[in-house]
């Protein structure tokens, strides 16, 4: 019933949380924005290691930038309301005409 996800600092718990409903973006089993409310700088390893997924070839770069990060709420709440998600990963092709 959400409308989308947030992540404010937190242990393994909050992790596991944010990253399952990250993974459930990508596979289209919704289509709500996650979020990360970036205290102080808390979430740049975790920024740092997305980084790392895609340069690596792990992740595609259009699935890690699903993932919002910002110093405020209302910068939060800004980037969700504009968030436009990517097709999902296992997105069936569409019929040519």
């Amino acid at each position: 019933l959400s409308d989308a996800f947030v992540a404010l600092p937190g242990g393994p718990g909050t992790l596991d949380e944010i990253v399952e409903q990250w993974t459930w973006g990508l596979l289209g089993i919704h289509a709500k924005p996650s979020g990360f409310l970036n205290v102080k700088g808390y979430f740049e390893p975790l920024r740092a290691m997305t980084l790392s997924m895609v340069e690596q070839g792990f992740v595609d770069a259009r699935f890690a930038q699903m993932l919002i990060y910002a110093q405020q709420p209302a910068e939060l709440l800004a980037a969700f309301r504009a968030y436009v998600p990517p097709p999902p990963k296992w997105a069936a092709p569409t019929p040519a005409p």
